[in-house]
């Protein structure tokens, strides 16, 4: 149609929204199972890792959400006893977060079963090529997030 034209970028986008798409409909069996979003146990994970409280605006940078976003999971994750929340002595529009006895175990029991699903979608690949992609993707990530809101224009 257009023989000028190079497809490359389309194939690329192409591919990354039909991973998405395969992964979102696998929707991370153990994580289901556990009644748990991946999204919503990014935010466990990176409370989990980081190993102390985190404020909303550090956790939405820590999982690369939106503000808004983090705000409602963590509602949801606070009602279900995973999060708990602390206000700050000094400012009282500043909350802490950490997770509950019952968050760290239930991040500590599904991290070694969901590592172990992840391994297998990924099994194609061998560890370098598993680091270059986690590393190519990255690159994007942190273009399309200092770009966007230009590019939306």
């Amino acid at each position: 149609m257009h023989p000028g034209l190079d497809t490359g970028p389309m194939e690329v986008i192409g591919r990354i929204n039909r991973c998405a798409a395969l992964l979102q409909q696998a929707e991370d069996a153990p994580l289901r199972r556990a009644g748990l979003s991946r999204p919503e146990f990014d935010l466990l994970g990176a409370l989990r890792r980081t190993g102390h409280e985190l404020t909303p605006g550090e956790l939405a940078r820590e999982t690369f959400s939106s503000g808004a976003a983090v705000t409602k999971r963590l509602k949801q994750l606070t009602e279900r006893g995973l999060v708990e929340r602390r206000g700050d002595t000094r400012d009282r529009r500043v909350v802490h977060l950490r997770l509950t006895d019952a968050g760290r175990d239930l991040v500590d029991g599904i991290l070694p079963v969901q590592l172990a699903y992840e391994t297998a979608v990924l099994s194609g690949l061998d560890g370098p090529e598993q680091g270059e992609l986690a590393f190519l993707l990255g690159e994007l990530l942190s273009q399309l997030e200092g770009r966007l809101g230009v590019l939306r224009a």
